[in-house]
């Protein structure tokens, strides 16, 4: 698979979960081995559960878009910086609902296998600027670390 395949890959996989919920099709996309491990969830995932939690995301945030600011690709891996935009009209995953338009960034690491098939995706949120536009208590880092 080509560099620029890949990344089309990527990109299809994004219009067809977080910006259409086509799960179905999505999940076509998916290895057998598929993982997603993120820091908005504590464990990693399997292509159902990943599919079903998106789904609720996408169920709490009706108008959500997701924005591929970046796109890189090397190897058997794609690298993109999106922007999520969207208000929280229906509580989920322990948010509680909000007339707020937030913007959340992530960067997310993808493994492609060489039959073109997503392995792996490693997201990475801004959970505290997410936290903050909330209106959500708040912590530096180093107050994290501290006793």
């Amino acid at each position: 698979m080509s560099l620029d395949d890949g990344k089309k890959l990527v990109r299809k996989h994004i219009d067809l979960t977080w910006n259409r919920g086509h799960m179905a099709l999505a999940d076509q996309l998916h290895s057998k081995d598929f993982l997603y491990k993120s820091s908005f969830v504590g464990h990693p995932l399997g292509s159902t559960n990943f599919l079903a939690m998106v789904g609720q995301i996408r169920t709490a945030m009706p108008d959500l878009e997701v924005v591929i600011e970046e796109c890189i690709a090397e190897g058997d891996k794609v690298v993109t910086w999106s922007t999520l935009i969207g208000t929280i009209e229906n509580a989920a995953l322990g948010y509680p609902p909000s007339d707020k338009v937030l913007s959340i960034s992530a960067m997310a690491f993808w493994t492609i296998t060489p039959s073109g098939q997503i392995r792996e995706i490693c997201t990475m949120f801004d959970m505290e600027s997410f936290r903050a536009q909330l209106g959500l208590q708040t912590r530096t880092y180093a107050e994290k670390a501290l006793p």
